[in-house]
């Protein structure tokens, strides 16, 4: 999600691959290559024993307001709770979308210091601010440099793409790269290539495996309506396409007909809601830096979603706090 100094001027501006440590060789001896592997690699679920999944979004990491140890107090907190799972949501660092190559630098080493105490499989989603040099008026980070646009978020989090699915714990987790480029910002959609993809992952997915859908841009969620000062709408209601996505009604009628999605999880709007219908939930989890590390956003506080799932497709979800007070 973008900073709330730039989040609505930008966007009125803007209007299957299970990973493998053998898809990243060259960093294969990386920590977070290896719980990359490690959070691919099938686990074998005893039937009474929920499989924990912890959604931990918008993070947005970063040197100030002493978000670094703020970042780490939520990990720690996560790891007490004994995840089978951690899947971040998108917008693990506070931005490289605007920065310059100095500031990614800055960036990736508070990444990797962050991750640095973490031993639990991660799977990583891409959000817009992981996605580096997109604002062409603001970076300095040529078109042609090697880590340019999604593959800085590929190379930072040792995965080879920005979408993937993953079985585990009787579940198949399929993550989305919801950001797609509208200028110099972007809206929440599926590319083709993608689209194409997703639907043979839906296919592929055997019956009676229940499918848990991860993007950072919510394809559906109630608080891309509410949050913050509505804008005027005149007599209809307009949202935004880098809120929420704009194939939604697209996306849900697939996974709706495939009759096997039974959770989508997203962040991007760093505050807390539910939606059901169709036999799919839609959750959006507040954000771990609340409002960017400067307290709680909309009475919403910096937390992470902690989730119980079990193999016949149900699950039990909460919102959980860490403690955390913001700092200057």
């Amino acid at each position: 999600m973008t900073t709330p100094i730039h989040r609505r001027d930008a966007l009125a501006a803007a209007a299957g691959m299970v990973l493998s440590p053998l898809a990243v060789p060259a960093l294969a001896a990386a920590p977070s290559a290896r719980r990359a592997a490690a959070a691919a690699t099938p686990l074998t679920q005893d039937p009474a024993k929920p499989f924990r999944l912890i959604h931990m979004t918008d993070i947005h990491v970063q040197p100030e307001r002493q978000a670094e140890r703020g970042a780490a107090q939520a990990w720690v907190r996560a790891q007490e709770l004994k995840p089978d799972l951690v899947i971040t949501g998108g917008d693990t660092v506070m931005d490289v979308f605007d920065a310059k190559r100095d500031r990614a630098k800055v960036m990736r080493g508070c990444y990797e210091r962050m991750m640095k105490d973490v031993s639990v499989p991660v799977l990583h989603t891409t959000g817009n601010h992981d996605i580096l040099g997109w604002n062409r008026s603001r970076t300095d980070v040529p078109l042609d440099a090697a880590d340019w646009g999604k593959k800085w978020a590929c190379e930072t989090f040792a995965q080879p793409r920005n979408y993937l699915s993953s079985d585990r714990g009787g579940w198949r987790f399929i993550l989305l790269d919801s950001v797609q480029p509208d200028g110099n910002g972007y809206k929440g959609f599926l590319d083709p290539e993608q689209r194409a993809w997703f639907e043979a992952e839906l296919a592929a997915t055997p019956a009676g495996t229940p499918i848990c859908v991860v993007s950072h841009i919510p394809i559906i969620a109630v608080t891309t309506i509410t949050y913050g000062k509505p804008p005027a709408r005149g007599s209809d209601t307009i949202l935004s396409g880098g809120e929420m996505h704009t194939d939604c009604a697209e996306l849900h009628e697939l996974m709706r007909a495939s009759g096997k999605v039974r959770l989508c999880l997203s962040g991007h709007i760093h505050l807390r809601d539910r939606c059901e219908t169709d036999g799919i939930t839609y959750i959006n989890d507040g954000a771990v830096s609340g409002s960017w590390w400067k307290g709680p956003l909309e009475g919403v506080p910096e937390g992470f979603g902690v989730l119980d799932l079990r193999p016949d497709g149900t699950f039990d979800h909460r919102y959980e706090t860490y403690g955390w007070t913001a700092q200057q």
